[in-house]
Order: C-alpha cells, then sequence, then structure tokens
C-alpha cells in the first residue's frame, strides 16, 4: 500500500521546471492509483493504461502553464482530470460501439431448432468461402469484422490511410458477397 504524501509548493515546482526525480516520483505515484482506478472502470489493461499516460500528461501541461492554484491539491486535482479523462473514453467508446462487448446474445422470438442449424450451415459456409478468397482480403475481414481489431492499427499494419482501408474493406466484402452466391448456386444445383 503506498504511503500518502503531502505536496506543497516546493514540489509542484520541481515538477513544474521538469525536474527528473520528482517527475519519476509523480508519474510512479499517481500512475500507480490511476491505473488502479482506470482498470477497474475498463475493459482492458492496455486502455487504462493509455487513460494513465493522457492523465498524467494532461497535468504536468497544466502544470507548467501555472493552472494549479493550490499546491496541497495536487492528488484531488490529478483525480479530476483522470475522470475527465474517463468520461472522455466512454463517451468515444460509446459512439462507435452500440452494444457492450459481453452482452449477451438475444434470441429472436421464433427462433427454433430447424433455424439454429441453418445458422450454423451459413457460418460454416462463410468460414469455407473466406479461406477460398485472397490472403490480403481474408485476412483483412478477419482482423475488423471476426477479431474486431482496431481500424487504425489494421491501417498501420496494411500502410493505408483510413480511407482507403474503407475501399478495401468494400472490395473485400463485394468478393466475399460474389463468392457466397457462387457457393450457394452450386449448392443448390
Amino acid at each position: 500500500m503506498q504511503q500518502r504524501i503531502q505536496f506543497d509548493t516546493d514540489y509542484v515546482r520541481k515538477l513544474a521546471d521538469g525536474d527528473s526525480a520528482t517527475e519519476e516520483h509523480f508519474a510512479r505515484y499517481f500512475g500507480h492509483l490511476i491505473r488502479i482506478k482506470a482498470a477497474a472502470r475498463l475493459r482492458s489493461t492496455q486502455t487504462a493504461d493509455d487513460v494513465c499516460q493522457e492523465t498524467l500528461l494532461r497535468v504536468l501541461r497544466n502544470l507548467r502553464r501555472g493552472a494549479i492554484e493550490q499546491p496541497d491539491r495536487l492528488g484531488a486535482y490529478v483525480n479530476t482530470v483522470c475522470n475527465n479523462v474517463l468520461l472522455e473514453w466512454f463517451r468515444r467508446d460509446k459512439r462507435t460501439s452500440q452494444f457492450p462487448e459481453d452482452a449477451p446474445e438475444v434470441p429472436s422470438g421464433d427462433a427454433s431448432a430447424e433455424s439454429g442449424m441453418l445458422e450454423d450451415e451459413r457460418r460454416d459456409l462463410v468460414r469455407q468461402t473466406l479461406r477460398a478468397l485472397a490472403p490480403k482480403d481474408r485476412e483483412l475481414l478477419q482482423r475488423i469484422f471476426l477479431d474486431e481489431h482496431d481500424k487504425d492499427m489494421v491501417c498501420k499494419e496494411f500502410k493505408v490511410t483510413r480511407d482507403y482501408l474503407r475501399v478495401l474493406l468494400h472490395r473485400a466484402r463485394t468478393r466475399l458477397r460474389t463468392a457466397l452466391k457462387a457457393s450457394q448456386g452450386q449448392a443448390a444445383g
């Protein structure tokens, strides 16, 4: 358990001046507390680390601008900034995701054993068709739609812009649809 620290004008001045020992203490002390708070509210440790880094960066930036008027309230200030960063994260996440990842699948009112079998057959057909696609199309569809990887990370790995990723996804989905129709046509014939 960390010992509670009393922050004073000297500590805040050293931090604002870029004293490396003070910055290291600040990052270690508050980083630990922020990670605990963020990990309790977020899905992943990576996101908790991102929130921690953003919080520490904002506090240091504001501190160097002279925004902190009460050095003895540094802990409360860091906590408030952390709360704001978390709220921003939740808003951004809410805009990009309509349903929580851990939400149970809602069965339709007319689900039956037959519809379950048909759904399984469709999934198998999609998997087989995916295997028949070009490796680039298959990997792109797999990463974005099945594995739900972050689109910005996929852009970096494929060395494309976000706009061009949209084009690649459109083309890959079109090829998948065409291949699925051909597979369904062969199965019916």
